[in-house]
């Protein structure tokens, strides 16, 4: 079994405990270190600015051309924390239960505590950066609902939530950056890891301007690259989003955990076609106001202000009265799934349910709906053509987010020493769903609160890096592994486009490992994986050149990666025999067609080891240990 290294004590003391005996480095001492960041959304903005500040050197590496174009600015809805401002009964104990309950009881209870704990610091910091939270009308920050809880926890900047948090710790970055603090790299792609006697110590990077290969050294990495959503080629991800960076690092010994834990989103605007490149996210904050239904009859094809009120199939409020529409995002999901599929489903394709704002707009009129979710409402008409205010959105389950990732112990340390794994990119926090607003919180929490603490307490027992240590034999052999690889992709010369294969991936994950999965369509998708990954490398066309600004050989890579990491996601779905989450077996639910865990065998982190493209990698177990909250089948009725 795998140590994760929890602290004894309490849950409500193990974290104040372990700051306190971790070991420090000397004010003087810090800048004889140097940390690497790769990635500057949320986690990694934060994260460098807050080890800059704390007087350590900092090199930080984004593939975007400003850390202001990292996904996070794509988070829509809000960040939650445990303020209680509304007064209704919200605690830090009870946002810890929602989460571990929302995630079906198959995250880390000490690192969801700790999450939930340092919260309200992160509101705190980002007011005082001047982050324009929504305030009510007496100048007190607003809070609003998400899924999967029954308290107003969550704080918001209209549906641009993410963007001005990014904001907010893109102006502490760049002020380190400023005074010379951070060295800050964009247009930088990860492509190896590089260790020094089995430590991380480096990286390989690629500049994507000039195609100059360069390795970098450093006493600990830090990986803060995001999620892995688009292995299913659609999805509400940026298309740079990638995997390289992990799994790059995975094929070095960091252990892959959970990777079957995918999150798909309900509300999201549907395919439109065949060729669509990705897929646009609508707010679950939506929910709020927003009230889901269908049809009653099948195949409806009427407008939607054309059926009345006693022909509507308001469904969540029908099967969840507690919760209603704010349901976590993996019910919601899987009940607009099961009524398209039963005939249900609105739009010229069947796989479309309706949110419905008339209620809310006749109850507090419009300047109030246009002030909460006004920019979310014009994006869906620029898109759609359809003017929300007068006429039902059309939304559909998407992929969005990513629970699994490089398994790290409590002090968010991979099983490879020096190398950190912070924000989307680790398993830590989750479980088997992810609740609505707390993805911006985990990256806030882990960039400005957590790492700057447990990094400082490995750099204290390590000598500081030579600076001819990126001259040993280590970073040589690791930089010509990739110009290799390089090489190879630009050689083969093909017929098929890199998304070409990359759009058939993702079908094929879509249609075996998406919403629901079987048995018999995971031993499917592990058959066919192999021959589109032999394909690939026999067919693929990648033009132009290394040495130039080349977006066709930088696709060309992310999908050589995707197209290994998708056999371990499909044989940790496989592995996993229960349903719990958003991993959904149809083998494994209830008469109601609920999830169905099995605590007795599965109640443990899968974290696999690499042992080949196209081997079996090998399954190492954390048991997960519940000691505050008892799990339970989960209700939201």
């Amino acid at each position: 079994m795998l140590n994760a290294n929890i602290p004894e004590g309490p849950i409500e003391q193990k974290w104040q405990n372990h700051k306190f005996k971790l070991k420090l480095v000397n004010p003087a001492n810090k800048r004889k270190y140097h940390v690497i960041v790769v990635g500057t959304g949320l986690a990694g903005a934060s994260a460098a600015a807050t080890l800059a500040e704390l007087g350590y050197g900092v090199t930080s590496f984004c593939i975007q051309d400003s850390p202001r174009r990292a996904h996070s600015i794509s988070a829509q809805g809000g960040i939650n924390a445990a303020k209680n401002y509304p007064n209704d009964g919200d605690s830090i104990f009870r946002l810890f239960y929602d989460t571990v309950k929302g995630g079906d009881f198959r995250s880390r209870e000490a690192n969801v505590y700790r999450l939930a704990e340092v919260s309200n610091e992160i509101i705190d910091q980002c007011v005082a950066q001047g982050v324009p939270f929504a305030r009510e009308y007496g100048g007190y920050l607003d809070n609003r609902s998400f899924g999967g809880a029954q308290v107003a926890r969550t704080f918001y900047a209209r549906g641009q939530t993410g963007q001005q948090l990014l904001l907010g710790a893109y102006s502490a970055l760049m002020k380190e950056v400023s005074r010379g603090a951070i060295r800050l790299m964009p247009r930088s792609e990860l492509l190896d890891v590089v260790l020094l006697d089995g430590q991380a110590k480096g990286v390989v990077i690629r500049n994507l301007i000039d195609g100059t290969i360069t390795s970098y050294a450093a006493d600990a990495v830090v990986l803060a690259t995001g999620g892995y959503a688009n292995v299913f080629y659609l999805s509400t991800n940026a298309k740079a989003c990638n995997v390289v960076a992990t799994w790059r690092a995975h094929r070095k010994g960091a252990f892959f955990a959970n990777p079957c834990y995918t999150q798909i989103h309900p509300t999201c605007i549907p395919v439109h076609g065949d060729y669509q490149s990705k897929l646009t996210l609508m707010s679950e904050s939506l929910r709020n106001d927003g009230r889901v239904w269908v049809p009653k009859k099948k195949g409806d094809r009427r407008a939607p202000g054309a059926i009345p009120e006693d022909e509507r199939d308001y469904y969540l409020e029908r099967k969840y009265p507690s919760f209603g529409n704010l349901v976590p995002r993996d019910i919601a999901s899987r009940s607009a799934k099961e009524r398209c599929d039963q005939g249900y489903g609105v739009g010229s394709t069947g796989r479309a349910v309706y949110l419905d704002f008339a209620d809310a707009i006749e109850r507090l009129g419009r300047p109030v709906i246009e002030a909460r979710y006004g920019n979310l409402f014009d994006m869906y008409k620029k898109i759609v053509d359809v003017d929300p205010y007068r006429e039902s959105m059309q939304i559909y389950p998407a992929l969005h987010y990513t629970m699994g990732g490089l398994w790290v112990d409590y002090n968010l340390m991979s099983n490879v020493p020096g190398l950190f794994v912070i924000g989307e990119a680790n398993f830590s926090d989750h479980g088997a769903n992810r609740l609505g607003a707390s993805a911006l919180m985990q990256g806030l929490a882990d960039g400005y609160f957590i790492l700057p603490y447990t990094i400082g307490g490995y750099l204290a027992e390590q000598a500081p890096l030579e600076a001819s240590a990126v001259e040993s034999a280590a970073f040589g052999t690791a930089q010509k592994k990739v110009e290799a690889t390089i090489q190879k992709l630009l050689s083969i010369k093909g017929k098929r486009t890199v998304d070409d294969f990359h759009r058939e991936l993702g079908r094929l994950l879509w249609d075996k490992c998406g919403m629901a999965r079987s048995e018999a369509g995971l031993k499917e998708a592990l058959e066919e994986i192999p021959k589109i990954r032999k394909e690939y490398w026999e067919n693929v066309n990648v033009l132009g050149s290394e040495g130039e600004f080349n977006q066709v050989l930088e696709r060309a890579g992310r999908v050589a990666d995707f197209l290994e990491f998708a056999e371990t996601l499909v044989i940790d779905a496989l592995g996993r025999q229960e349903s719990c989450g958003g991993h959904f077996r149809e083998e494994s639910q209830t008469p109601e067609g609920e999830a169905l865990r099995d605590d007795e065998k599965y109640a443990y982190v899968a974290a696999w080891e690499f042992k080949g493209v196209g081997m079996k990698p090998k399954l190492h177990k954390e048991k997960l240990v519940f000691e505050t909250v008892t799990p339970s089948q989960r209700s939201y009725k």
